[in-house]
């Protein structure tokens, strides 16, 4: 049975908690930690049990380092699953943060076991599995959510309230980029962190894509309220030879024959965050930039634009600016 809340009042207070919901960790790497501290922070989660390595040894030195009980530092997310389903303190939910191969196994492990999961993008390598995922969490009654972060933003969920509410008239074209530039230096390939997301057993048949482009495509959809329903793409290595692309570019159309382009590539020196999404319709238009992310810009044709900020209340929408 699902703990987390399947819905959200913005208009309303936040869902009380008599305590701190306990959160399980799967994966010790550097999202681990960014994701671990992000749920600290919200001062609702507390980290109380993880599989952070498969070797015995590193797995109790990260657990110390966490601050977590030697009882409950495993070194299998099948253990871990088991395990925490059957104490009565056990994990509320997961958050799966390892490399791309191992989303679908453990997974559909803690959801067998009747916890709710958080998984990284992309969800898994196959799309059987991605299917096998939701049947799992259907059969289940867990919650089971994909960490799309990006779409947390308060002025991108300002922008698909300005979407819905008719702001740009009908969307007539979408353009999403994300641009980064931590693999310019063709030595970074060697990097501990780097290296499984260039190789295809593990991250699968794409790279860029799979890391990066799969948060410009959820954006896209997120913001204009369409599904993406086609698209032609072009994979490039612009840098050093490697196995799996560095760059790709994409002709895309969504819902209602709605046409736009999709770039993304981790060779754009200048870029460390540089997701930008803009959106034109038959009315106005709307663009904002990751890196300026407290500022939405909203257009209406034939008047002054308008540059919206996070906190004054002035948008369409002043739930979405909490």
């Amino acid at each position: 049975m699902s703990i987390l809340p399947v819905t959200f009042d913005f208009n309303g207070a936040y869902p009380s908690q008599s305590r701190r919901l306990r959160l399980g960790v799967v994966g010790g790497g550097r999202i681990s930690h960014t994701q671990a501290m992000a749920a600290r922070l919200t001062d609702r989660w507390e980290v109380v049990a993880g599989a952070l390595s498969s070797d015995p040894a590193r797995a109790k030195a990260a657990a110390r380092d966490w601050h977590l009980p030697e009882e409950r530092c495993y070194t299998s997310f099948v253990e871990m699953a088991d395990a925490e389903a059957n104490r009565a303190d056990g994990v509320d939910a997961v958050m799966i943060t390892t490399p791309n191969h191992v989303h679908y196994e453990a997974a559909l492990a803690f959801l067998d076991a009747g916890i709710d999961v958080l998984c990284d993008k992309p969800l898994t390598n196959e799309m059987a599995d991605a299917d096998a995922l939701v049947d799992a969490t259907a059969r289940t009654g867990c919650v089971f959510g994909v960490s799309y972060v990006m779409s947390c933003f308060a002025m991108i969920r300002q922008a698909r309230e300005i979407v819905a509410a008719g702001g740009v008239g009908k969307i007539n074209q979408i353009h999403v980029e994300f641009m980064q530039d931590w693999m310019t230096s063709d030595d970074v390939a060697e990097a501990a962190h780097v290296k499984w997301r260039l190789d295809p057993a593990k991250s699968g048949r794409t790279s860029c894509v799979g890391d990066i482009g799969t948060h410009a495509v959820h954006l896209a959809q997120f913001v204009s309220h369409l599904p993406l329903t086609h698209l032609r793409s072009e994979f490039h290595v612009c840098g050093a030879p490697k196995p799996l692309e560095d760059t790709f570019f994409a002709w895309t159309r969504y819902a209602d024959d709605v046409p736009g382009t999709l770039l993304a590539t981790r060779l754009a020196p200048g870029n460390r965050g540089g997701l930008r999404l803009r959106i034109f319709g038959s009315e106005g238009g709307l663009e904002w930039d990751l890196e300026h992310s407290e500022y939405l810009k909203h257009a209406r044709f034939g008047e002054p634009d308008r540059i919206l900020s996070r906190g004054h209340a002035h948008g369409v929408s002043q739930r979405t600016e909490r």
